[in-house]
Protein backbone atom coordinates (compact mmCIF):
# COMPACT_ATOMS: atom_id res chain seq x y z
CA UNK A 1 0.00 0.00 0.00
CA UNK A 2 1.23 3.47 -0.81
CA UNK A 3 -0.11 6.94 -0.17
CA UNK A 4 -3.11 7.37 2.07
CA UNK A 5 -5.57 9.95 0.74
CA UNK A 6 -8.28 9.89 3.40
CA UNK A 7 -8.77 8.11 6.71
CA UNK A 8 -11.68 8.75 9.05
CA UNK A 9 -13.57 7.30 11.97
CA UNK A 10 -16.81 5.71 10.76
CA UNK A 11 -19.48 3.37 12.11
CA UNK A 12 -21.34 3.79 15.40
CA UNK A 13 -18.89 6.39 16.70
CA UNK A 14 -19.43 8.65 13.69
CA UNK A 15 -23.20 8.06 13.78
CA UNK A 16 -23.41 9.12 17.44
CA UNK A 17 -24.83 5.68 18.23
CA UNK A 18 -21.87 4.15 20.07
CA UNK A 19 -22.43 2.21 23.27
CA UNK A 20 -20.00 1.19 26.00
CA UNK A 21 -18.92 -1.91 24.06
CA UNK A 22 -18.58 -0.27 20.64
CA UNK A 23 -15.27 -0.43 18.79
CA UNK A 24 -13.81 2.51 16.91
CA UNK A 25 -13.83 1.66 13.20
CA UNK A 26 -11.74 3.52 10.67
CA UNK A 27 -12.10 3.59 6.90
CA UNK A 28 -9.77 5.01 4.31
CA UNK A 29 -8.75 5.25 0.68
CA UNK A 30 -5.23 4.99 -0.71
CA UNK A 31 -3.61 5.19 -4.12
CA UNK A 32 -1.39 2.29 -5.15
CA UNK A 33 2.12 2.89 -6.44
CA UNK A 34 2.31 3.23 -10.24
CA UNK A 35 4.72 0.29 -10.49
CA UNK A 36 2.11 -1.93 -8.84
CA UNK A 37 -0.70 -0.67 -11.06
CA UNK A 38 1.27 -1.06 -14.32
CA UNK A 39 2.67 -4.49 -13.46
CA UNK A 40 1.21 -7.96 -13.85
CA UNK A 41 -0.73 -7.64 -10.61
CA UNK A 42 -2.46 -4.44 -11.73
CA UNK A 43 -6.08 -5.70 -11.73
CA UNK A 44 -5.80 -7.21 -8.27
CA UNK A 45 -4.01 -4.12 -6.99
CA UNK A 46 -6.76 -1.78 -8.23
CA UNK A 47 -9.50 -3.84 -6.59
CA UNK A 48 -7.55 -4.38 -3.39
CA UNK A 49 -8.36 -3.64 0.23
CA UNK A 50 -6.23 -3.90 3.33
CA UNK A 51 -7.72 -4.68 6.73
CA UNK A 52 -5.88 -4.30 10.02
CA UNK A 53 -6.83 -4.33 13.70
CA UNK A 54 -5.92 -2.21 16.74
CA UNK A 55 -7.40 0.07 15.59
CA UNK A 56 -9.87 -1.58 13.23
CA UNK A 57 -8.99 -0.10 9.84
CA UNK A 58 -10.17 -0.91 6.31
CA UNK A 59 -8.35 0.76 3.41
CA UNK A 60 -9.63 0.60 -0.18
CA UNK A 61 -7.54 1.34 -3.24
CA UNK A 62 -8.73 4.44 -5.07
CA UNK A 63 -10.27 2.50 -7.99
CA UNK A 64 -12.19 0.15 -5.71
CA UNK A 65 -13.32 3.01 -3.50
CA UNK A 66 -14.59 5.04 -6.46
CA UNK A 67 -16.47 2.15 -8.09
CA UNK A 68 -18.17 1.23 -4.81
CA UNK A 69 -19.08 4.87 -4.12
CA UNK A 70 -20.56 5.23 -7.62
CA UNK A 71 -22.84 2.29 -6.79
CA UNK A 72 -24.01 4.08 -3.65
CA UNK A 73 -22.34 1.70 -1.20
CA UNK A 74 -23.36 3.20 2.18
CA UNK A 75 -20.27 2.17 4.13
CA UNK A 76 -17.86 3.55 1.54
CA UNK A 77 -19.86 6.69 0.75
CA UNK A 78 -19.88 7.95 4.32
CA UNK A 79 -16.12 8.54 4.22
CA UNK A 80 -16.71 11.55 1.96
CA UNK A 81 -19.19 13.18 4.34
CA UNK A 82 -17.44 13.12 7.73
CA UNK A 83 -17.01 16.26 9.80
CA UNK A 84 -13.33 15.52 10.51
CA UNK A 85 -10.56 13.18 9.40
CA UNK A 86 -7.60 11.35 10.87
CA UNK A 87 -5.81 11.81 7.52
CA UNK A 88 -6.88 14.23 4.78
CA UNK A 89 -4.34 14.99 2.05
CA UNK A 90 -4.86 17.50 -0.74
CA UNK A 91 -5.82 14.61 -3.02
CA UNK A 92 -8.25 13.33 -0.41
CA UNK A 93 -9.87 16.73 -0.16
CA UNK A 94 -10.28 16.72 -3.95
CA UNK A 95 -12.33 13.54 -3.56
CA UNK A 96 -14.46 15.23 -0.93
CA UNK A 97 -14.93 18.23 -3.23
CA UNK A 98 -16.66 16.05 -5.86
CA UNK A 99 -18.67 13.89 -3.46
CA UNK A 100 -21.97 14.91 -5.04
CA UNK A 101 -20.75 13.45 -8.35
CA UNK A 102 -21.01 9.94 -6.88
CA UNK A 103 -24.73 10.31 -6.08
CA UNK A 104 -27.75 9.14 -8.05
CA UNK A 105 -31.35 8.39 -7.17
CA UNK A 106 -31.45 4.71 -8.27
CA UNK A 107 -28.20 3.87 -6.47
CA UNK A 108 -29.25 5.51 -3.21
CA UNK A 109 -32.65 3.81 -3.29
CA UNK A 110 -31.10 0.47 -4.16
CA UNK A 111 -28.04 0.58 -1.94
CA UNK A 112 -29.52 2.17 1.18
CA UNK A 113 -33.16 1.10 1.00
CA UNK A 114 -32.42 -2.25 -0.62
CA UNK A 115 -29.69 -3.20 1.81
CA UNK A 116 -31.75 -2.14 4.81
CA UNK A 117 -34.72 -4.16 3.55
CA UNK A 118 -32.57 -7.23 3.03
CA UNK A 119 -31.16 -6.94 6.53
CA UNK A 120 -34.58 -6.44 8.12
CA UNK A 121 -35.73 -9.69 6.51
CA UNK A 122 -32.71 -11.44 8.01
CA UNK A 123 -33.69 -10.12 11.43
CA UNK A 124 -37.11 -11.67 11.13
CA UNK A 125 -35.76 -15.03 9.98
CA UNK A 126 -33.20 -15.01 12.80
CA UNK A 127 -36.00 -14.54 15.29
CA UNK A 128 -38.04 -17.32 13.74
CA UNK A 129 -35.07 -19.67 13.90
CA UNK A 130 -34.27 -18.80 17.51
CA UNK A 131 -37.64 -18.54 19.20
CA UNK A 132 -36.56 -21.21 21.66
CA UNK A 133 -33.69 -19.93 23.77
CA UNK A 134 -33.26 -16.50 22.15
CA UNK A 135 -30.16 -15.44 24.11
CA UNK A 136 -29.43 -12.04 25.60
CA UNK A 137 -26.39 -11.72 23.35
CA UNK A 138 -28.49 -12.47 20.27
CA UNK A 139 -31.03 -9.92 21.45
CA UNK A 140 -28.30 -7.27 21.77
CA UNK A 141 -26.98 -8.02 18.31
CA UNK A 142 -30.51 -7.97 16.91
CA UNK A 143 -31.20 -4.59 18.53
CA UNK A 144 -28.00 -3.17 17.04
CA UNK A 145 -28.86 -4.62 13.68
CA UNK A 146 -32.37 -3.16 13.83
CA UNK A 147 -31.29 0.36 14.71
CA UNK A 148 -28.72 0.42 11.93
CA UNK A 149 -31.34 -0.75 9.42
CA UNK A 150 -33.50 2.19 10.44
CA UNK A 151 -30.49 4.51 10.43
CA UNK A 152 -29.85 3.60 6.78
CA UNK A 153 -33.41 4.58 5.88
CA UNK A 154 -33.08 7.92 7.65
CA UNK A 155 -29.81 8.65 5.87
CA UNK A 156 -31.29 7.63 2.51
CA UNK A 157 -34.25 9.97 3.08
CA UNK A 158 -31.87 12.84 3.77
CA UNK A 159 -29.82 12.09 0.68
CA UNK A 160 -32.84 11.95 -1.58
CA UNK A 161 -34.44 15.12 -0.22
CA UNK A 162 -31.36 17.32 0.34
CA UNK A 163 -28.56 15.81 -1.74
CA UNK A 164 -26.40 15.58 1.37
CA UNK A 165 -25.51 12.64 3.60
CA UNK A 166 -25.96 13.18 7.34
CA UNK A 167 -23.48 11.03 9.26
CA UNK A 168 -24.13 12.15 12.84
CA UNK A 169 -27.50 10.67 13.76
CA UNK A 170 -27.29 11.50 17.48
CA UNK A 171 -30.35 13.75 17.17
CA UNK A 172 -32.32 10.59 16.34
CA UNK A 173 -30.53 8.39 18.86
CA UNK A 174 -33.60 7.70 21.02
CA UNK A 175 -35.75 6.91 17.97
CA UNK A 176 -33.16 4.56 16.48
CA UNK A 177 -32.48 2.75 19.75
CA UNK A 178 -36.23 2.31 20.24
CA UNK A 179 -36.47 0.76 16.77
CA UNK A 180 -33.62 -1.58 17.65
CA UNK A 181 -35.31 -2.68 20.87
CA UNK A 182 -38.51 -3.27 18.91
CA UNK A 183 -36.58 -5.50 16.49
CA UNK A 184 -35.31 -7.60 19.40
CA UNK A 185 -38.56 -7.69 21.35
CA UNK A 186 -41.27 -7.77 18.67
CA UNK A 187 -39.83 -8.53 15.23
CA UNK A 188 -43.24 -8.63 13.52
CA UNK A 189 -43.99 -5.13 14.77
CA UNK A 190 -40.55 -3.98 13.66
CA UNK A 191 -41.15 -5.51 10.23
CA UNK A 192 -44.47 -3.65 9.93
CA UNK A 193 -42.80 -0.38 10.94
CA UNK A 194 -39.96 -1.01 8.53
CA UNK A 195 -42.32 -1.72 5.62
CA UNK A 196 -44.08 1.56 6.34
CA UNK A 197 -40.76 3.44 6.34
CA UNK A 198 -39.66 1.75 3.10
CA UNK A 199 -42.94 2.80 1.43
CA UNK A 200 -42.38 6.39 2.61
CA UNK A 201 -38.85 6.31 1.21
CA UNK A 202 -40.09 5.02 -2.15
CA UNK A 203 -42.52 7.94 -2.30
CA UNK A 204 -39.82 10.60 -1.81
CA UNK A 205 -39.40 13.04 -4.68
CA UNK A 206 -35.62 12.88 -5.12
CA UNK A 207 -33.41 15.89 -5.82
CA UNK A 208 -30.60 13.61 -6.99
CA UNK A 209 -29.84 12.91 -10.66
CA UNK A 210 -30.75 9.64 -12.34
CA UNK A 211 -27.08 8.87 -12.96
CA UNK A 212 -23.87 9.73 -11.12
CA UNK A 213 -21.39 12.03 -12.83
CA UNK A 214 -18.94 9.23 -13.62
CA UNK A 215 -17.09 11.44 -16.10
CA UNK A 216 -16.18 13.90 -13.37
CA UNK A 217 -15.09 11.07 -11.09
CA UNK A 218 -13.00 9.47 -13.82
CA UNK A 219 -11.31 12.78 -14.64
CA UNK A 220 -10.19 13.14 -11.03
CA UNK A 221 -8.90 9.57 -10.89
CA UNK A 222 -6.83 10.17 -14.04
CA UNK A 223 -5.50 13.39 -12.53
CA UNK A 224 -4.51 11.66 -9.29
CA UNK A 225 -2.90 8.72 -11.11
CA UNK A 226 -0.94 11.10 -13.31
CA UNK A 227 0.24 13.06 -10.28
CA UNK A 228 1.37 9.80 -8.64
CA UNK A 229 3.71 9.21 -11.61
CA UNK A 230 5.60 12.33 -10.66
Amino acid sequence: MTGELLVGVVGSTAYGLATEGSDEDRLGVYIAAPAEVFGLSGPSVLTGSRVTTHPDLTMHELYKFATLALKGNPTVSELLWLDSYVVATDAGRELIAIREAFLSTPCVRGAYGGYALQQSRKLLSRHEAGKEGFSADTARRTAKHGRHCMRLLRQAHGLLTTGRLTIDMSARRDELFAAGELAARAPEAFSALFDKEIAALDAVDSVLPERPDSGRVEALLVELRTAALR
